[in-house]
């Protein structure tokens, strides 16, 4: 299984929205580099949805349950889709400024290639973001 992170603006399609669909596809993408991502999605992988612009925090986690295929919202058929359902919301959000000061999530990919909307995650990272959103 691998771990990946979707970044949506809230005011556009929030988690509560999302859950409220009982999952959706994952259109829109017109990155190349978030795209080879897309393609590189399996079914059960695990990703974690990220507010941004508005919240900047992962809120939950989503699983897919389609692997990629032609975006319909595109006119060129290289845009992929990829169909994603809720798992989980987190038990407390889990900020980018934590993300940015803490030692072993600092270097995300979110972080570093902050311009994309789908990103890898590797499984310290999401283990960690685990441990941050379970704390009391």
């Amino acid at each position: 299984m691998n771990y990946w992170l979707v970044k949506s603006e809230p005011f556009k399609f929030s988690w509560d929205f999302f859950v409220s669909k009982g999952g959706d596809m994952w259109d829109g993408v017109r990155n190349y580099a978030a795209r080879l991502n897309l393609v590189a999605m399996k079914e059960g992988d695990l990703v974690l949805f990220y507010h941004s612009n508005e919240g900047l925090e992962i809120v939950g986690i989503a699983k897919v349950v389609k692997e990629h295929y032609p975006d319909p919202t595109a006119d060129d058929p290289r845009w992929v889709v990829v169909d994603l359902v809720p798992v989980e919301k987190l038990p407390k959000p889990v900020s980018l400024k934590t993300i940015k000061t803490d030692p072993i999530l600092q270097n995300m990919a979110m972080v570093k290639l902050s311009r994309l909307s789908v990103v890898p995650v590797k499984v310290e990272e999401f283990d960690r973001i685990m441990e941050l959103a379970n704390e009391i």
